[in-house]
């Protein structure tokens, strides 16, 4: 799988932050923050999809790195089950 989740990214941290966080590991095809419901703010984690695994695989390096003065978590995503 080519898709890493992010935990503990600053709430103020945009898609740009995040690529230019990650863009030394492989090229993204996709940055997704989620956002709270009802006020709108960003939730603290976020999803980086790679062009390869290699990329992903090389992203998993920043795991407890500090990225904009906080620790992150660094994980490959995993395959949603269905419902």
């Amino acid at each position: 799988m080519n898709k890493v989740y992010v935990g503990n990214i600053p709430y103020n941290f945009s898609q740009d932050d995040l690529r230019s966080a990650f863009e030394s590991c492989g090229a993204i095809t996709d940055v997704h923050i989620p956002m709270e419901r009802q006020t709108g703010r960003p939730r603290g984690f976020a999803f980086v999809t790679f062009e390869s695994n290699e990329a992903a695989q090389a992203a998993l390096k920043l795991n407890g790195q500090e990225i904009g003065g906080r620790a992150v978590k660094v994980d490959l995503c995993k395959e949603r089950e269905q419902r």
